[in-house]
């Protein structure tokens, strides 16, 4: 027995039923295999999901980005325990970086492909040449610099990591196709932004653009013009069509070699992207929406024999695991939560009522397959949070000095093999969630998620199964506070929260009573976010004495952003700006 599992990384799930998209191979692979209709991301974004792809349960109730932990069960390494031979060949630079380096060497080999994005990989001291661009947040970030590097390696696409990525699975599949019990692990970075491709997959997108260059959207609200986003959506397009092509070069070489027989295959991505729907681009600073959070996923069973259908049972990333792990006659640990797809692919069994899904720190959501519940924190400021962890490092680094004067040792979670752990005080989002409140939709009567619903039962029931799911996750008990429900006891009305209205409610800026006007709350939750727990009650001050100063008890966002303006450095007001737009334009 043998199993494949291709990772594509952002892949949007409605650009493979567009029907302008250019995905033969897609569709070949739909016509190959079982299509799951309603699948779910678990833990986002990249490194929080191929986390669950090691240990078939969620994690980011209990910490941010970051490595496989020490008491973490690994698929891979139980695998490898158990005779199968695991190999996994990816581009995905975050692996390399501090949040992601104790994967790899779960798996008996690997080989790691270099120059995707920022990857820190060629080094050159003199700038790259860089056209001018649409304005982008990254502008000033390293990695935007050394992506414009990294470019100048790749003047042909058997240069571009993907292509390189492909070339070596394909040379492990020719080289053991006749060999028992191994498991391939293949993934690239593509479709993820930037959208380097060359220029035939650009010319299956022919259209008219005289703009400036832009192929890197920003993650944030879409500010740039019409014609910007077609193009965009377009160089998306192509990115996609780029993965459709070395897709089929795998399809291809199982069909050479009779592989369907006896090879699971399973082909999926870790979260989806928004393009400009709902006026938004990107991932993470926004709602998880349906265009990130419902993900393709495609399995081969050599077993069932069942292909070109489609499975409506609500599964998730999680049980990608277990069902590989099935495949080769292994146990799922008792600290795995994702379950077997087996029956699932044969006839559509149901194995779930009820996903749990989110981001450290943001939106807790659950859904049904009908209703998409968003659960917001009911805090001001987002707290109490905490990451719980034994490997202190974030995505690019260590974990701050100041956020390491605050660990504490914590008591043992039910899946931590009875270890201790450090609890620190999460860092600040660079966006509050608090500021868009809790959302609820009908996927039924509203599939793009445009009208979000208030319907006391309907919020209750999810409110009791999200509790239910929080708490087989074993969460950290300050996770129910933060989203303002209950551990423990009925789920009453002080616990809905979507008929809250922020306009009009009196409250307290230091001793100053005051009353929020329109979207003021909202805007003085997002920018005291970006200041530093240490600087927050000074800033407190200030924003008192410029208030007193205006002589106003009603405070709102344009208020607010000139009190800004006045007390806090040069360098903020930038972000100011952009934050004020997004405030106003999808603030509660």
């Amino acid at each position: 027995m043998k199993a494949i599992l291709i990772i594509f990384d952002t892949l949007n799930k409605r650009f493979l039923e567009y029907d302008w998209v250019h995905a033969p191979n897609f569709k070949r692979l739909a016509e190959k295999t079982v299509i799951f209709d309603n699948c779910y991301c678990g833990s986002l974004m990249c490194i929080p999901a191929r986390r669950e792809l090691h240990t078939g349960r969620k994690n980011f109730l209990h910490r941010s980005w970051g490595p496989l932990e020490p008491f973490d069960d690994s698929a891979p390494e139980i695998l490898k325990r158990n005779g199968v031979y695991s190999h996994l060949v990816t581009d995905h630079y975050h692996y390399f970086e501090d949040g992601g380096l104790t994967y790899h060497n779960r798996y008996n080999t690997w080989e790691i492909v270099r120059g995707h994005e920022g990857d820190a990989w060629k080094g050159e001291v003199k700038d790259p040449i860089i056209p001018e661009t649409v304005p982008n947040i990254r502008q000033n970030w390293p990695h935007w610099r050394q992506d414009w590097v990294n470019r100048e390696y790749m003047q042909k696409e058997d240069d571009q990591p993907q292509a390189v990525t492909f070339k070596l699975g394909l040379e492990f599949i020719e080289k053991n196709h006749t060999e028992e019990n191994w498991f391939l692990h293949l993934e690239t970075f593509d479709p993820h932004e930037p959208y380097f491709t060359h220029q035939k997959y650009k010319d299956l997108y022919k259209h008219e653009y005289n703009d400036l260059h832009f192929d890197w959207p920003n993650y944030g609200i879409v500010t740039e013009t019409e014609e910007q986003v077609q193009h965009i959506r377009k160089e998306y397009a192509a990115s996609v069509s780029m993965c459709d092509t070395y897709l089929g070069k795998i399809l291809d070489l199982m069909d050479k070699k009779d592989m369907w027989k006896d090879t699971m295959l399973i082909v999926s991505t870790d979260h989806g992207f928004l393009l400009g729907e709902k006026e938004w681009w990107a991932k993470g600073v926004q709602p998880i929406y349906n265009e990130i959070a419902q993900i393709p996923l495609f399995i081969w069973d050599p077993r069932s024999g069942k292909k070109n259908e489609k499975r409506n049972a609500l599964v998730q990333t999680t049980d990608i695991v277990p069902t590989i792990l099935e495949f080769f006659g292994v146990k799922r640990t008792k600290d795995m939560q994702g379950k077997v797809l087996k029956e699932t692919i044969k006839s559509d069994a149901k194995i779930r009522e009820f996903g749990l899904f989110g981001t450290h720190g943001a939106h807790v959501n659950i859904t049904d397959g009908r209703y998409v519940y968003m659960r917001g924190p009911t805090n001001l400021f987002n707290k109490p949070l905490y990451d719980y962890t034994l490997m202190p490092t974030h995505m690019r680094g260590f974990f701050s000095i100041n956020e390491l004067k605050t660990v504490e040792l914590a008591d043992p979670f039910s899946f931590t093999k009875g270890i201790k752990l450090m609890r620190t005080d999460s860092r600040l989002r660079y966006i509050n969630p608090y500021i868009f409140g809790s959302l609820l939709f009908d996927l039924q009567d509203d599939p793009h998620q445009e009208n979000p619903i208030i319907d006391a039962e309907i919020e209750k029931k999810m409110i009791t199964a999200l509790v239910k799911e929080m708490k087989e996750n074993d969460s950290p008990i300050e996770q129910f506070e933060r989203l303002g429900i209950p551990y423990e006891g009925e789920i009453t009305s002080d616990h809905l929260v979507l008929i809250e209205n922020r306009s009009g409610i009196k409250d307290k800026i230091g001793d100053t009573e005051i009353v929020w006007n329109k979207k003021g709350k909202s805007m003085f939750s997002l920018i005291m976010g970006f200041i530093p727990s240490q600087f927050q009650k000074q800033t407190s001050l200030l924003i008192e004495q410029e208030i007193k100063k205006n002589n106003t008890t009603e405070i709102d966002e344009d208020l607010l952003i000139q009190v800004f303006e006045k007390i806090l450095p040069k360098n903020y007001i930038p972000l100011i700006k952009n934050m004020t737009k997004l405030v106003k334009i999808k603030g509660k």
